[in-house]
């Protein structure tokens, strides 16, 4: 997900939305032509986040801070880019969210959400709930780095989105070149879009 962001920029801040313990701005950070900037919610996601950002040494390239995706504390076309791992879940109102993360975009800036994903589609639309029961924590493990966090979802299965519904969300609101990469036998998926030019 983070190659997918960081193809195609040069320069200019990345924007890391929920960014929890920091493990997707850190990737972003990478790039030496990246500045990056973390939002979370949790106070106490944060703090465990920028001790790992110190202790790997890029505390003077990444900045973390508590905030609301809903109502992002930044001035419109700030960022080069925009990521969500993991997060999209935890959000009260997705649109909301998701025209917040567009309007703080520059134009042609681009969104990427890395997300746990209803199947829609083929025979394991059925094999779902047991397969995110028992293998979605070993996904997060690999993915996240954090196979605990993510033995609580199946509960909340029935509200996850499907790929192609954040898909349509991303079309909705004006966001160009969207798209779409599964993996997991499909239950989790990279959604990404662009801002448009006249966005």
């Amino acid at each position: 997900a983070v190659d997918t962001v960081l193809d195609g920029f040069s320069e200019g801040i990345a924007l890391d939305v929920a960014t929890g313990t920091g493990d997707f701005a850190i990737e972003l950070a990478r790039s030496d032509s990246l500045s990056v900037v973390g939002l979370d919610f949790s106070s106490g996601m944060i703090f465990v986040g920028q001790n790992k950002i110190l202790k790997k040494g890029i505390g003077h390239r990444v900045s973390n801070l508590v905030g609301d995706a809903h109502m992002l504390p930044f001035a419109d076309k700030t960022f080069v880019c925009a990521t969500v791992g993991f997060g999209v879940r935890n959000f009260i109102d997705l649109p909301t969210a998701i025209r917040e993360i567009a309007r703080v975009l520059q134009p042609g800036g681009r969104i990427v959400i890395l997300e746990i994903v209803r199947i829609e589609k083929g025979i394991f639309r059925y094999l779902f709930k047991p397969y995110f029961k028992y293998v979605t924590p070993w996904i997060g493990a690999v993915f996240a780095g954090d196979k605990e966090a993510y033995t609580y979802l199946p509960q909340s299965v029935e509200l996850f989105l499907s790929a192609r519904e954040m898909l349509e969300l991303m079309l909705e609101i004006g966001m160009e070149d969207v798209s779409i990469k599964e993996f997991a036998l499909g239950s989790v998926a990279i959604v990404s879009g662009r801002k448009a030019r006249g966005l």
